[in-house]
């Protein structure tokens, strides 16, 4: 998993995120992976399940990976947070805010420290008429600036649900970015807070993210948080 994430265009991939906050990573997961980690869905390996409908949260279903958390989607998440730490510190640093570990488990330490023990990778899963509120996944104190959801299933047999953020801009109108999807690839994006370049300097601009409605068939989605939740 390591070299298979080194190897992704993380040239692109950061220039995309500086500029939009989010970034398709291409292929991460084979289908036959995507298959393998949809179908832990059904599974005991979880600590919690959501169903969006009773918090307001929109319609659909998730649920967050009890510890310890399928080796396939541990590697993945500790493969991809170096190169997200490395965008995330440059940031820290345009912003004057504190800076990250290098590593997942600094990350989770970091955590862990502040009462925050509980995995947060987590699948999601939409049917016809689902759809997930715009919103920003804060869990307590301490919050990583990126985080990454994988698409499982095939786009060929659903359609809408694309990933939808909006980029709230001082005295500005919000801009909304839309992120469409192939089986097995990624899309890193801004959990709540990124610098923006201004005429002025870098300011702070506030994003949200969420799915749009479900039209036809099903969307099962896998969510890589890098901090754990209080």
């Amino acid at each position: 998993m390591d070299e298979r994430i080194a190897a992704l265009d993380w040239v692109r991939i950061d220039e995309d995120l500086d500029t939009f906050g989010a970034a398709r990573t291409g292929p991460i997961l084979s289908g036959a992976e995507c298959e393998a980690i949809a179908g832990l869905y059904d599974g005991d390996g979880f600590r919690s399940r959501v169903v969006m409908a009773r918090h307001g949260f929109g319609s659909g279903e998730y649920k967050y990976f009890a510890a310890p958390v399928p080796d396939k989607v541990a590697a993945l998440r500790a493969a991809v947070y170096p190169h997200a730490a490395r965008v995330a510190n440059r940031w820290a640093e345009r912003l004057g805010t504190p800076t990250f570990p290098d590593t997942l488990g600094g990350m989770l330490a970091r955590c862990h420290d502040e009462g925050q023990t509980k995995p947060t990778p987590l699948l999601l899963k939409y049917g016809p008429g689902d759809y997930n509120c715009l919103h920003q996944d804060l869990y307590g104190a301490v919050a990583f600036p990126l985080q990454l959801v994988v698409l499982l299933s095939d786009p060929a047999t659903f359609e809408g649900g694309e990933l939808v953020l909006t980029e709230q801009r001082p005295r500005m109108q919000s801009r909304a970015e839309v992120v469409s999807l192939k089986q097995g690839e990624g899309a890193l994006f801004t959990t709540s807070i990124r610098p923006r370049r201004g005429s002025r300097g870098d300011h702070r601009v506030n994003m949200r993210h969420g799915v749009s409605r479900l039209r036809s068939g099903e969307r099962m989605t896998l969510g890589v948080i890098f901090h754990d939740a209080a």
